[in-house]
């Protein structure tokens, strides 16, 4: 991921020297929390780079990297389609659980796809096709995202609302019980495509003129076919994100 990041960030900055423009960046670093709705399994957390970047050509956002290749970028309305890629920290191990004894690996992955983002003023909603791009569950999914932004004193709010089609293998990889890994108390579960329907926001906070605290929170709800599996022991996912921003032009 690093790698895809720094290429991106690379490529950029010869675009905004052809173009003779000053560039916006944020970067920022922190501690990412996902709280998993498997039965025993701890909270995961790890470090995450934080990056937005957007010229109407590459963009940037959080750890999603993407390139337009078609749209128009203006001062009140903005659109374009793009090619777009994302890490997907989802999945786990057998030994991350006395539960999960006897079950194979479910893996992250990486999913990448097009996208289709409008914005209007501080209003925006992006579609995205997305799919499986480390062949781990061999599967796609759809996804809506719709969001504004709000000040309240020198807070600034992103809330948005979030809504994803998995299909049947996605939700089947995920949270489902194949015959071989069934016990006396784990019997074989094969669910369907559902929605997952999800809530967040991102907080801003200025310390200076360049330096930013920025927290996101977020809330999804599983698949309605998914929550009687003998694996979950929650029918919701919770995850945030706490980061120091930086940002500048170039």
């Amino acid at each position: 991921m690093k790698y895809i990041v720094l290429l991106s960030l690379l490529i950029l900055s010869l675009h905004a020297v052809e173009t003779q423009k000053k560039q916006k960046v944020t970067l920022g670093f922190g501690p990412y929390v996902q709280i998993q709705p498997y039965k025993g399994v701890d909270p995961l957390i790890v470090p995450s780079p934080v990056i937005f970047f957007d010229n109407g050509l590459f963009y940037v956002r959080w750890s999603r990297v993407g390139m337009y290749f078609f749209g128009d970028k203006g001062e009140e309305f903005s659109w374009g389609l793009s090619l777009t890629a994302q890490p997907r920290i989802y999945g786990y191990k057998a030994q991350d659980s006395k539960y999960l004894e006897g079950m194979d690996t479910r893996e992250t992955t990486f999913e990448g796809g097009l996208a289709l983002s409008v914005s209007y003023n501080d209003m925006y909603i992006e579609t995205m096709l997305l799919t499986d791009m480390l062949v781990r569950h061999k599967s796609w999914l759809f996804k809506t995202e719709i969001g504004d932004e709000y000040s309240l004193g020198d807070f600034t709010f992103y809330p948005s609302l979030i809504f994803i089609y998995e299909s049947d293998e996605f939700v089947n990889y995920y949270y489902g019980v194949k015959e071989s890994e069934t016990t006396l108390s784990r019997t074989q579960f094969t669910p369907g495509a559902g929605w997952q329907l999800g809530a967040q926001t991102y907080i801003e906070y200025p310390f200076t003129n360049k330096l930013a605290g920025l927290v996101n929170l977020r809330v999804d709800k599983l698949p309605s076919s998914a929550l009687n599996s003998p694996l979950l022991e929650s029918d919701y996912i919770y995850s945030g994100l706490v980061s120091l921003i930086y940002t500048f032009e170039f």
